[in-house]
């Protein structure tokens, strides 16, 4: 189960959608929704990402909400302490806790709402990328933009190993299981505590192995990628534009405007 974004990116409807457009689509949505002074592009630029995501990528939608679950939850909790500890706007609500005021302004709810949405539509546009497009694909492209060998080289070893370094973990926490290492706190503790000090020994052993069988293949200071020809389709171009443009109209036109 720990390949299962890179699963999914290799199965779904638009794998063979050209990846630069499906780049151009995702980062651009990140950045008017991070650019945008109201929460409603955002909120439009997350919700249609989802769209996009289940129903046109045929992503599980169970899947996709326990992975978007995650982020929002985070950006929910921090837009409660946003929301008592922003001042500004009109007073809404007083809380008294241990002989301390919280006051909800409207100020404040409205930054709250801002900074949640635009999670919600960073984090769904990025989903729809790392869902739909292979990692091998993507430094394809890091390479056709001219980025630095040793940058592209660098992510592709540490994508790689990430999922070696959880396989290995999943290993010894399965062994730990079956020896009881977790049946109270105490043992979970020390279990969890030599679990992180093995997989830490482990991973330098798999960098020092990495060394040693890149030496034995002749290794020039350059990782192969494997690419195939790509083809930009002009409609697939003509929708990616219009659907960022209507966003970024969107963020213009309703620039400033709050829910409250």
């Amino acid at each position: 189960m720990e390949n299962i974004l890179d699963d999914y990116a290799h199965r779904n409807a638009l794998r063979d959608v050209d990846t630069r457009l499906k780049l151009a689509l995702g980062v651009g949505a990140i950045l008017i929704g991070i650019f945008s002074t109201t929460p409603l592009s955002p909120l439009i630029i997350g919700l249609s990402m989802g769209v996009i995501t289940v129903a046109i990528a045929r992503i599980p939608f169970r899947l996709y909400i326990g992975l978007l679950a995650i982020p929002v939850s985070f950006a929910a909790m921090s837009g409660i302490v946003i929301l008592f500890m922003t001042g500004g706007g009109d007073p809404l609500w007083t809380v008294t806790i241990f002989g301390f005021s919280f006051i909800m302004t409207t100020e404040s709810l409205n930054l709250a709402v801002l900074v949640t949405c635009r999670t919600f539509g960073g984090m769904s546009s990025l989903f729809f990328i790392s869902l739909t497009t292979p990692a091998v694909e993507l430094f394809s492209v890091m390479r056709d933009l001219r980025l630095p060998k040793e940058f592209v080289d660098l992510s592709m070893l540490i994508y790689r190993y990430i999922f070696v370094l959880i396989g290995e973990a999943i290993a010894m926490h399965n062994a730990q299981v079956m020896r009881n290492g977790y049946s109270g706190f105490r043992r979970s503790i020390y279990a969890f505590s030599m679990l992180g000090a093995m997989l830490f020994i482990k991973a330098w052993e798999k960098g020092e192995a990495l060394l040693v069988a890149m030496d034995a293949r002749c290794y020039d200071g350059k990782l192969e990628v494997m690419e195939g020809e790509r083809h930009l389709d002009p409609k697939g171009v003509v929708s990616v534009g219009c659907y960022l443009c209507f966003c970024s109209a969107i963020t213009i036109l309703c620039a400033g405007k709050n829910f409250f």
